[in-house]
């Protein structure tokens, strides 16, 4: 195991070397220490950990909410048929509903294992809105933001001792997923990617600006899932713009079905 931290570790200097003094942020953001193999075995290993934690992950059982389910899975599907997504085969993209009605979050594992909570899905108000999460959540495991981001907070050793199954690791790293603020690149990026996908379908492609103009208004603070980098107002207009230029034409925000979803809850 050391010794594969110490190969790794040297592989990282020497890309960073390679890419000489003068690498643009961005660039540096890009490098990854880890194989996409990694990050569907640390996905798998991360997943089975909130498995054996339903009390502080109640999961909401599948059997007895199949409308809601199917409901929420069709969303994801719409935007995993966009053929924008990288990672669409080689991904699990099992998608689970948490049961907690105090919580405004969502996350997602290398590997595609996406979590979203109650709280969050009652919150929301059309299912545009809701799209626009799980793009962005789509595109923090398609465009590797996790392990891109461990990579750069040196998290080397601990991302391969949960690779390899190290309990202790994992919980490190599903602790790190849950609150994880990436980067402004990344953000950014997630919801660049997240307008992308929409624009490819039926649904208004700025669906994730709904979000935070709600969020606004309700004058909170945006939600870990969601960092504050860049501002809930800069992200509205990113959002819009990036939508316009693209040309959407999408407009479908599906109120009325996306209520009767939230009362089945």
């Amino acid at each position: 195991m050391c010794i594969r931290n110490v190969i790794i570790a040297s592989l990282l200097l020497a890309v960073m070397v390679i890419s000489g003094c003068e690498a643009t942020k961005r660039t540096i953001n890009q490098i990854n220490a880890f194989p996409v193999s990694d990050d569907i075995k640390l996905g798998l290993q991360v997943s089975q950990e909130i498995a054996s934690k339903p009390a502080e992950y109640p999961v909401l059982p599948e059997q007895s909410n199949q409308e809601v389910y199917r409901y929420v899975k069709g969303i994801r599907d719409k935007i995993l048929s966009t053929g924008q997504i990288k990672h669409r085969s080689a991904f699990k993209w099992e998608l689970k509903i948490i049961d907690d009605d105090k919580t405004l979050n969502a996350f997602v594992t290398p590997g595609g294992y996406i979590y979203i909570y109650t709280g969050l899905i009652k919150f929301l108000d059309s299912e545009d809105e809701l799209a626009g999460v799980l793009g962005h959540e789509i595109a923090h495991a398609d465009r590797r933001h996790a392990t891109r981001q461990m990579t750069k907070n040196g998290a080397i050793g601990m991302l391969g001792q949960a690779v390899l199954g190290n309990k202790n690791a994992v919980g490190q790293v599903l602790g790190s997923l849950v609150g994880l603020k990436f980067s402004r690149a990344s953000e950014e990026e997630a919801d660049e990617y997240s307008v992308n996908y929409l624009c490819r379908t039926s649904y208004n492609a700025a669906g994730a600006a709904g979000f935070f103009v709600k969020l606004q208004g309700k004058g909170g603070a945006p939600p870990q899932f969601l960092s504050t980098h860049p501002s809930s107002g800069n992200r509205i207009v990113d959002i819009k713009t990036k939508a316009k230029n693209l040309g959407c034409r999408g407009s479908k925000r599906n109120v009325l079905e996306y209520s009767k979803i939230k009362a089945k809850l």
